[in-house]
């Protein structure tokens, strides 16, 4: 099968080498808004596609059989871009969302919000030393924070020139729960703001937070859109790829 994933994630990164390694022919494709970042096996292409018709367009060039849409659970553009151009051109598209926290033990603790906008309101009436790992793309949200201690947590620097009073840590995970548990003690936060990205690299700063009684704010993630297969693990992801393979090796 020729497979293009549009990956980011460890999910993608598995995926890719899990097809390479069985003879598949593998494009991963890069946004390029991580700097440095953990490279799959395989043919890598790094940056957009210009949208829609530049993805039709590479997706027929290539004769790519199907997509695997594995980006992180929030990069909603580029998934509703999947959407329309495999539509567009009759390939069919996977996602590969890995399972997000609405099941997780705690989840009834968190305060569940639709955005990073309602993330900043529900935050300001649970605590004032706020810990923020909702990712650097929507960090400025909180730029009103800048009478208070804040502790953001980002890849990659801010692009804008943050509060004084904020503290900046730059870390990639995983993250494990005592040193989440001493981060959290050490600045004296008092509320966690975070996305439903899922995954065990980030999980432990909910249970920390929780044995510590900060409390948690959580943006849901966006909605898939209707009629997309959706698959939380590289497993399943190889299954559907399998059965498309199968549909379209029958002859007429």
């Amino acid at each position: 099968m020729r497979v293009l994933v549009l990956g980011g994630t460890g999910e993608a990164r598995d995926l890719a080498g899990r097809l390479v390694e069985r003879g598949d022919s593998v494009v991963s494709s890069l946004a390029g808004r991580v700097s440095a970042p953990a490279l799959p096996v395989g043919e890598v292409r790094t940056g957009g596609f210009g949208g829609v018709d530049g993805l039709a367009d590479h997706l027929v060039g290539r004769g790519h059989e199907v997509v695997v849409d594995a980006t992180h659970p929030f990069a909603a553009r580029i998934t509703d871009n999947a959407v329309t151009a495999c539509a567009r051109v009759g390939v069919p598209l996977v996602r590969l969302q890995r399972p997000g926290w609405a099941r997780h033990p705690l989840a009834a603790e968190f305060t569940w919000v639709d955005d990073v906008d309602a993330a900043r309101v529900a935050a300001e009436g649970l605590g004032a030393r706020p810990f923020l790992t909702t990712g650097r793309q929507q960090l400025d949200t909180f730029a009103s924070w800048d009478d208070r201690y804040v502790l953001a947590r980002v890849v990659d620097p801010p692009d804008w020139d943050v509060p004084a009073s904020w503290e900046v840590l730059r870390a990639r995970g995983p993250y494990p729960y005592a040193a989440e548990r001493d981060l959290i003690e050490s600045r004296a936060v008092d509320v966690l703001l975070t996305k439903d990205s899922g995954g065990a690299l980030t999980e432990a700063k909910l249970t920390a937070a929780h044995d510590l009684g900060v409390p948690v704010v959580v943006v849901r993630r966006p909605a898939v859109p209707e009629g997309v297969r959706v698959v939380d693990s590289v497993d399943e992801a190889l299954d559907a790829i399998d059965a498309i393979g199968a549909i379209g090796a029958k002859p007429g």
